[in-house]
């Protein structure tokens, strides 16, 4: 399985890593935020969460995979969360549901967000094609389009739905990079000891 992080200068990865590693935290607070604004808009309890597994058909994070192996896998499930965000958008605004003020403004932040933190991840990868991208299950397309299906109340469902996966993938990635972050400076700590002990040999 392909996919290590790209090349190039420690501290310009370390950088990048880092930039991704908060843009994805800030995210993740903005899609919190967002589903708040939802579930105001559309008068859900805030004990409200539907009775159903992932969206977003990736694999867990097995314990031997390296970081580098879990931001690729990260990255195409983000790919996947945008596909259906902007399904979202696509149907409130069929619906004029999209209205104005703070949800909006909040939700096209979202989707601009997570576009740059698709570029971000992507540049961490080697090629950005490190590992085969992981699709739908083609035999569950009303998890990657089920508006409509269930009538109205059915589509509000299915885009609550598609803001817990947007909260569950940019918490899972920033967590994912803060590691990866602080494995590197670890390795570049325990470089540098080497350094200093080779000198004064």
């Amino acid at each position: 399985m392909a996919g290590a992080v790209a090349g190039g200068r420690p501290g310009s990865v370390r950088s990048r890593t880092g930039k991704a590693a908060a843009l994805a935290r800030l995210l993740h607070r903005d899609c919190t935020r967002l589903l708040e604004l939802y579930r105001e808009r559309e008068h859900f309890p805030p004990e409200f969460s539907p009775e159903k597994g992932r969206m977003v058909p990736v694999a867990p994070s097995a314990p031997h995979l390296s970081p580098s192996e879990r931001v690729c896998l990260l990255h195409s499930a983000l790919r996947q969360c945008l596909g259906l965000l902007e399904r979202v958008i696509g149907w409130e605004e069929e619906q004029g549901a999209d209205g104005e003020g703070e949800y909006r403004s909040v939700r096209n932040t979202v989707r601009d967000r997570l576009g740059h933190l698709l570029q971000s991840t992507k540049a961490l990868l080697v090629d950005g094609e490190g590992m085969a991208a992981v699709t739908p299950d083609p035999n569950n397309a009303e998890e990657m389009d089920g508006l409509g299906r269930e009538g109205v109340f059915g589509a509000k469902l299915w885009a609550y739905r598609v803001l817990q996966e947007l909260i569950h993938w940019t918490h899972s990635t920033a967590q994912t990079l803060h590691a990866l972050q602080t494995d590197r400076e670890k390795e570049r700590g325990k470089m540098g000891k080497k350094g200093k002990a080779g000198v004064q040999s």
